[in-house]
């Protein structure tokens, strides 16, 4: 999915927060295991704005970043501007459920259930095929999505209101397509003291726990399991009782 310019902006703004939080435990949580004592590389799969890539280059990674918005690739290219000129990052416009690199990974990311986007479970399927052939052997692969609980929270209207956004959202189901969609309006205050509009609509794809975990191991992930952002190492038994979960697959 690609994101406008002006949407663009507000994510970079405004939804960070939640690359931010997770990140620690996504870093803390792969350096538990044995790879992470001599592979310190990330592929950030739909990377956005480069919050969370911006916290592994802290803390002395290398990153990659993919993403299929050119404008959610700037912002991200803007926050690392130091770490690209350093050689430790680069940042590439890329189809989440088809792409190749050439060099291999300890770690691929995907958060804030960006992967919910993909249309369907082929495209899934492609996308863990493209993760599993970047990723070394021993390697983690940590993602997050919404369940079909989860994403029935989002129905319905709603607004809020910030000193500098006010933000409407509609949200409606397309069973017959196993999809939500979400109809995201609003105005962003500007520097200059004018208000921007934004319009964008944004679907999410209702994936079943069951499928996504057979369709990893059927691409050679030796384990899988599910799990809260705050105890990656601890399986939980009902996923789909869950409004999101973390998915950690190991190679």
């Amino acid at each position: 999915m690609q994101y406008n310019a002006e949407f663009a902006h507000v994510y970079d703004l405004h939804w960070g927060g939640f690359a931010n939080r997770v990140a620690p435990r996504i870093r803390l949580f792969y350096e538990s295991t044995p790879l992470a004592e001599t592979n310190k590389s990330v592929l950030d799969v739909c990377c956005g704005a480069g919050h969370l890539a911006l916290h592994f280059l802290e803390h002395g990674y290398t990153v990659t970043g993919l993403d299929f918005s050119p404008a959610m690739l700037q912002y991200a290219i803007e926050r690392n501007q130091a770490y690209i000129e350093q050689g430790r990052a680069r940042f590439i416009e890329g189809d989440a459920s088809n792409f190749t690199l050439e060099e291999q990974f300890g770690l691929v990311v995907s958060t804030f259930d960006a992967l919910n986007h993909l249309p369907d479970m082929t495209a899934l399927q492609g996308c863990f095929h493209s993760v599993a052939a970047v990723l070394v052997e021993g390697g983690s692969f940590i993602f997050d999505l919404n369940t079909r609980y989860g994403l029935q929270r989002w129905l319905g209207a709603s607004m809020q209101m910030a000193d500098d956004l006010v933000l409407f959202t509609r949200g409606v189901m397309v069973e017959e397509l196993n999809r939500t969609y979400t109809q995201i309006s609003g105005f962003l205050r500007l520097e200059s003291g004018y208000y921007e509009r934004f319009d964008q609509t944004a679907f999410n794809t209702i994936f079943e726990m069951d499928a996504v975990r057979t369709a990893l191991l059927n691409e050679g992930f030796r384990s899988v399991h599910f799990a809260h952002s705050d105890e990656l190492a601890t399986p939980l038994d009902n996923p789909e009782n869950e409004p999101r979960v973390f998915i950690v697959a190991t190679k």
